[in-house]
């Protein structure tokens, strides 16, 4: 299993970039598993920034993106997208996307509660 993560790259303040994660292994593995984005800073814990479940289309936000991030998926491209919208200082930082494919309630916000990681995707937004 390996996730692909890419679309990272440098926008200004209040600009947009799109998120891709693809599973480059397998070309099922998004199907009825939760798909999450995290992002992390240096020296900083890494932050749940968006989940989406493939199969009943739920998705969570953090607080800090509502209304400006959107996740969604591609059925016929098996790929989970994060649309980010007005970006901001802060949301600078290595973006990965992750998967769990052991079912749950809810979408997990911890890193903990994820199988699969991707390799990040460097994310900064100059002012």
């Amino acid at each position: 299993v390996q996730l692909q993560a890419s679309g990272g790259g440098l926008v200004q303040y209040g600009g947009s970039l799109r998120l891709s994660c693809a599973n480059s292994n397998s070309g099922r593995l998004f199907s009825g598993y939760l798909v999450a984005w995290f992002r992390q800073t240096p020296g900083m814990e890494r932050e749940f920034v968006a989940g989406i479940k493939w199969s009943e289309i739920t998705t969570s936000y953090a607080d800090s993106v509502k209304g400006r991030f959107t996740i969604s998926r591609d059925n016929a491209k098996n790929m989970v997208y994060l649309q980010m919208n007005s970006l901001k200082l802060e949301d600078s930082a290595v973006y990965y996307c992750a998967v769990r494919t052991k079912a749950i309630i809810g979408i997990p916000t911890g890193p903990v509660g994820y199988d699969y990681w991707g390799q990040g995707t460097q994310v900064t937004v100059s002012s």
